[in-house]
């Protein structure tokens, strides 16, 4: 999303006070004049603790501390309320030139009786630097002590913009909201530098520390989790179960619990629930253009987004937000969440070429260097990831941010594990005019998170998930497969070799060996640096890109439809995407053949909320700024989409019943000279194990494969499946299901045993026979058997 604007969008003090004083400072603060230097605060440094602002351990005193390495001046203005009211207070911090922090303390006293703050203390604060020196003439909207929006070392102060703590607990509203649309306000350079932004901005509400009951967090393998990534809005938006008031937040989102749970899902994964700018979305629904539904744009670390939650007041989002994952834990399902710390809403330059004109709502105005990635000459961001410039994410400051943050959702929100947006800048070894990945650097963003916050064990335990979109756009941000250990990640060749293999025959080469390289947990990517097929994140569709009807429906994007289904913009051009000719019978087989492979394969699935009951967005690959009907989900479904759902629920449940199609460590094969079985063997479809010329013929799609699971602790000693990738039928000669056995059917996916018990009950799959039974398997279609 781009930045609004008009070119788009912690000790105990004893504290002296005199009550002239005071009233000078009140007095002051309501003129819009700063506290000069020399005058004696009525307040005290709060020299140590956690940065944010805190209340002191007798409850008595709030502690305000924030971080700046170069600033020269911080003054904490203090609100009665979050808009529309001149500040109570300007207090003038005291900084700690060994730390960079800069602090002060506050009685609660003062702010009751003198500072008539009596609801919530909201706060921000403005900075001065070297590019901006203080000057004692200097009120807002003033330029008194102005030399440029940008000095040689990359500084960026500017005290007409109130800045909002990095680690404030909530923050009151976002930059823009219906009330007051005026981005520009928070634009420096020529045209806006002298605009006060303080009416208009975002404030930080301070919170006690603690709050609701998450509840008893799960200790699942990851293994043994199956993914379900959706919008918290989104999930009950459109939902008419849920009561009106509650639909689109986290309260409407925990009635949705247990059905979750009764669907099979393990761990529900959210789009990113921070602060994000989407106050303002929907005031227009005939203008997509800068609103914001998926949420890639943070704007505070540790804040959960107001606008989804029922309750706004302040401390109302996050006891809801810790309400809602003690609803999913109670059900046994993990809550993972998708974090954004390569970028935030700060956003880039206003306009190219313009090196003076950019937002500044917190990091920016704080200390730019230590919080982004600059160019060589510091006059701009650095940004290889095309989202506005790169978070500096080597500094330790910056780092700190990172693995404090994550350390409050984890601990005080109850969450459980999280999925890294553009994570390879996290492994980023280099502050400004580069970029260099680095797996084993231990001071890089990646490390330290799992230095300071253990990895869940591959059995299971305490620990928390952490997972990686190991990809971003520029030069040396492709990291697949180059994680450390500890760190799962979203496996896009596993994705791209079933699209290819399903919808791109004869146009792209997939070879049998291609194929079972993924299915088996890609043992070329993760074998060699220690880790498990588990650390793959398999999914064949995520909220980016096509949902898993359309990757089967759409041949190409169509973007620009109108409301409620577009437009939008970008979306990539290369979806690996097929129609199936257009025939809607072959559409939904289609999509049964993708889940059934993700289903059946070693790894961590992931599925996107609606793919069990095959939701369209009419082609649409790229709707991050719809917030609509048409990416909401929804309870109406035709009979098709409940058929679809028994589908996707029974074969969810397959899998969890079968330990051996979750492995820990990466199958055995057999010796190939007829010693029992492996964990694993492949066959041709005549029986035979396929050999070197078969393995690498992109001619050949067809292939079958047994899982034995009597080593895996499987209730059933084998499971055997067929894929038809070929439009014809395919007869399968089976092999043996082990001695005194018989194969019987689950599922054969083909289009004359769609319906309800497409998936058989267990008790209730047919008997298909012994070794050597033909099968004839029709095209493009999955078999799959068990022995018993």
């Amino acid at each position: 999303m781009s930045s609004p604007g008009p070119a788009r969008t912690r000790r105990e003090h004893r504290l002296g006070r005199r009550a002239a004083t005071v009233g000078l400072v009140v007095a002051a603060a309501l003129t819009g004049l700063t506290v000069p230097a020399p005058l004696v605060s009525p307040v005290a440094a709060a020299t140590s603790g956690p940065l944010g602002a805190h209340y002191d351990a007798t409850g008595a005193n709030v502690e305000f501390r924030v971080y700046s390495s170069r600033a020269t001046r911080v003054a904490l203005y203090l609100y009665q309320e979050a808009t529309g009211v001149q500040e109570a207070a300007a207090l003038p911090l005291v900084q700690d030139s060994g730390t960079g922090v800069w602090s002060v303390t506050v009685p609660v006293s003062t702010l009751r009786g003198q500072y008539g703050i009596t609801g919530p203390v909201y706060y921000g604060y403005r900075a001065w630097g070297p590019n901006w020196p203080y000057d004692p003439a200097w009120t807002k909207g003033s330029t008194a002590g102005f030399i440029t929006d940008v000095d040689a070392a990359g500084n960026r102060f500017d005290p007409n913009k109130l800045l909002t703590d990095p680690y404030a607990r909530e923050l009151s509203h976002d930059p823009v909201t219906p009330a007051h649309s005026d981005g520009s306000v928070y634009g420096t350079g020529p045209q806006y530098r002298a605009v006060d932004s303080a009416p208009q901005a975002p404030k930080g509400i301070v919170l006690p520390d603690g709050g609701a009951s998450t509840g008893t967090k799960p200790t699942r393998a990851l293994k043994d989790d199956i993914v379900y990534e959706v919008h918290v809005r989104g999930l009950t938006e459109n939902d008419p179960s849920v009561p009106a008031a509650y639909r689109g937040t986290y309260k409407g989102a925990a009635t949705k619990a247990a059905g979750l749970a009764a669907l099979g899902v393990t761990a529900v994964e959210f789009l990113p629930v921070q602060e994000t700018q989407n106050d303002a979305n929907d005031v227009d629904p005939a203008t997509t253009a800068g609103d914001n539904y998926w949420g890639y744009n943070t704007l505070d670390y540790f804040a959960p987004d107001r606008r989804y939650s029922s309750d706004r007041s302040a401390g109302g989002p996050t006891r809801e937000f810790q309400e809602m994952v003690k609803a999913f834990h109670d059900a046994g399902i993990k809550v993972f969440t998708d974090v954004v710390y390569n970028h935030t809403g700060e956003g880039g330059p206003w306009n190219a070429n313009d090196k003076n004109t950019y937002s500044l709502f917190s990091l920016r105005g704080l200390d730019n260097p230590t919080y982004y990635s600059l160019t060589s000459d510091m006059q701009g961001p650095w940004d290889n990831t095309g989202v506005g410039g790169n978070v500096n994410t080597y500094n330790p400051i910056t780092r700190n941010l990172i693995t404090d943050s994550l350390a409050y959702w984890k601990d005080t929100l109850g969450v459980d594990g999280f999925r890294f947006d553009l994570a390879p800048v996290l492994g980023n070894t280099c502050q400004h005019g580069c970029f260099q990945y680095s797996r084993t650097d231990p001071g890089t963003a990646l490390n330290r998170i799992t230095a300071l916050m253990p990895p869940r064990p591959a059995n299971g335990g305490t620990g928390t998930d952490w997972i990686a979109e190991p990809w971003a756009l520029g030069s040396g941000t492709y990291q697949v497969g180059n994680f450390p250990a500890g760190w799962s990640e979203w496996n896009d060749k596993f994705r791209d070799t079933v699209r290819r293999d399903q919808n791109a025959m004869g146009v792209e080469n997939v070879t049998p060996s291609d194929l079972a390289t993924r299915i088996a947990g890609s043992s070329d990517l993760y074998q060699a640096s220690g880790r498990a097929p588990w650390n793959s994140v398999n999914f064949v569709v995520a909220h980016d890109g096509f949902t898993l009807a359309d990757l089967y429906r759409c041949n190409t994007k169509n973007n620009s439809q109108s409301w409620p289904y577009g437009p939008s913009d970008g979306g990539s051009d290369h979806n690996l995407s097929w129609d199936q000719g257009g025939v809607a019978a072959d559409q939904r087989k289609a999509a049964r053949n993708g889940l059934a492979l993700l289903m059946l394969s070693a790894g961590t699935p992931m599925t996107t909320g609606g793919d069990e009951y095959l939701r369209s967005l009419n082609c649409n690959n790229n709707p991050y700024n719809l917030d609509s009907s048409a990416n909401w989900l929804t309870t109406s479904l035709t009979a098709d989409q409940s058929t679809f759902r028994t589908y996707a629920q029974r074969l969810i449940a397959f899998r969890k019943a079968h330990p051996a199609l979750r492995p820990a460590t990466f199958y055995s094969a057999s010796d190939g000279n007829g010693n029992g079985m492996g964990q694993l063997d492949w066959f041709t479809p005549a029986g035979n194990a396929p050999d070197g010329t078969y393995w690498g013929d992109p001619n050949n799609h067809a292939l079958a494969w047994r899982y034995d699971g009597t080593e895996l602790g499987d209730p059933s000693s084998a499971i055997y499946v067929g894929y038809n990738g070929w439009s014809g039928d395919v007869d399968f000669t089976l092999p043996s299901p082990g001695p005194g056995k018989s194969w019987y059917r689950v599922t054969d996916t083909s289009t004359w045993a769609e319906g309800a018990d497409q998936v058989a009950q267990p008790g209730a799959e047919s008997l298909i026979g012994g070794s050597g039974t033909a099968y004839r398997l029709h095209g493009r279609a999955v078999l799959v058997l068990i022995a018993k």
